[in-house]
């Protein structure tokens, strides 16, 4: 394993000020101002940064903490720093939508549309995908009511569910959707969202927590049987994460978590890390009479019931300006000044990328091999990336270079082409050296 030792970072206290290299922007007309937390007396023991990890991050970590943590006396204007963690493989190892969808799998909780109409689930669902689970579902319930997927007879509908959930395709190989923005939204992630309609988001929670706790006790390595598959089984907290949440919050940081899985899933699991419902931004379903439907709530200029702008990419960096900083409408969609940014991010996905490159003072990676993201992160053109292995069972060394100056990034269209620096400079491509 070879050291990967970041450039030096110098987190002056008047970095909070500093605008990240970013395409232009203006903040929106009435945008709020950052809120101030007065410093209290007794508040200034020194959060300290717990150990393992890699090189010298715990280093540049607690330099973040000491500058602009509440025991700061030159904290400009006593701003309170805002940090967002993304969380699956971020936060934890594994996904807990994943884990959440297998448990609704196994115990017969994914309804059967209302109208008997699958494309009525999600608006990019193709026409093969919704004959392909008309197919393998329909016969197993009445329209509204839960389908069987976790008894002998659900297989074929388990498997088709999952196959078009996990792989974007039907079991035929048909792709299972079409016409999305690929900078703005995954379908396959906003699908387990839109398949717990008919619930409440209580009895949700329940059926998150349910899985939790299956996860959790499970062994590490632990597979699961979900229709005719065998799936990944456990999940787990990483310590060194849920630490530097805690010493984050304790040095005054407003810490948040902004995830592509379904709201009152990320909710229950947060919980874990000391992060309250409040402080979640996951996927957020249209409710009707209390009940969640298969339309998801919208950002920026995009409208409730549109499907198009969920916690993923650039719709990250939305939900994150409307939510955190009260930026409203299309503003809520461009990079904002720097008072009204986070000063920290983490992340370990090509789904982070902008949330990341927003954050004004430093931005940590956990290296899943993503191609976009670590072209950046390796690039690390103004010395505020921090890169570091999983946890719990790290990628080996990738053998070639990550592609970013050809095929590192994904346009809006699905396009691939070079990953681009601010100036519009391409990022040559990048060894992968922290494994």
């Amino acid at each position: 394993m070879r050291r990967h030792v970041p450039a030096a970072l110098a987190l002056a206290a008047t970095a909070a000020a500093a605008l990240l290299p970013a395409p232009a922007a203006q903040a929106a007309p009435g945008t709020p101002a950052v809120r101030t937390v007065p410093p209290r007396q007794g508040d200034c023991a020194r959060p300290v940064v717990g150990a393992g990890w890699y090189g010298e991050n715990r280093a540049r970590l607690q330099e973040l903490i000491d500058t602009y943590g509440r025991c700061t006396s030159q904290r400009p204007g006593r701003h309170r720093p805002v940090a967002v963690f993304d969380w699956d493989n971020t936060v934890v190892k594994n996904d807990v939508g994943d884990a959440t969808f297998y448990w609704l799998l196994r115990n017969g909780k994914v309804r059967r549309p209302a109208t008997g109409d699958w494309t009525t689930t999600s608006r990019h669902l193709t026409p093969a995908a919704a004959a392909a689970l008309s197919t393998a579902c329909d016969a197993l319930a009445a329209p509204g009511d839960p389908l069987p997927t976790g008894t002998p007879g659900g297989t074929a509908c388990a498997d088709e569910l999952s196959a078009v959930y996990g792989t974007g395709a039907t079991r035929a190989g048909a792709p299972a959707f079409a016409g999305w923005n690929r900078r703005t939204t995954e379908p396959g992630y906003a699908f387990l969202a839109q398949l717990t309609q008919g619930w409440t988001a209580a009895r949700i929670r329940s059926f998150a927590a349910a899985a939790r706790r299956e996860n959790l006790a499970a062994p590490v390595g632990t597979t699961q049987r979900v229709g005719s598959s065998s799936v990944t089984g456990w999940v787990r907290y990483y310590d060194q994460q849920t630490d530097l949440v805690r010493a984050l919050q304790r040095a005054g940081f407003d810490v948040w978590i902004s995830s592509a899985s379904p709201q009152p899933v990320v909710e229950v699991w947060a919980r874990g890390a000391g992060i309250a419902a409040d402080h979640v931004i996951g996927i957020r379903n249209v409710t009707r009479h209390g009940v969640t439907t298969a339309r998801l709530e919208g950002c920026g200029s995009v409208p409730d019931g549109a499907d198009t702008m969920i916690t993923y990419i650039d719709g990250k960096r939305c939900w994150i300006n409307q939510e955190v900083f009260g930026v409203r409408g299309a503003a809520a969609e461009r990079v904002q000044p720097a008072r009204h940014r986070q000063v920290f991010a983490a992340g370990d996905s090509d789904t982070d990328v902008s949330f990341l490159r927003d954050a004004t003072a430093l931005r940590l990676v956990l290296n899943r091999n993503k191609n976009e993201l670590m072209c950046r992160a390796y690039d690390d053109a103004d010395g505020r990336w921090l890169v570091n292995p999983m946890f719990i069972e790290p990628k080996k060394q990738r053998t070639s270079p990550y592609p970013c100056a050809t095929t590192g990034y994904t346009a809006p269209d699905g396009t691939p082409g070079p990953v681009r620096r601010a100036d519009g400079s391409v990022v040559p491509d990048q060894a992968d050296t922290v494994f």
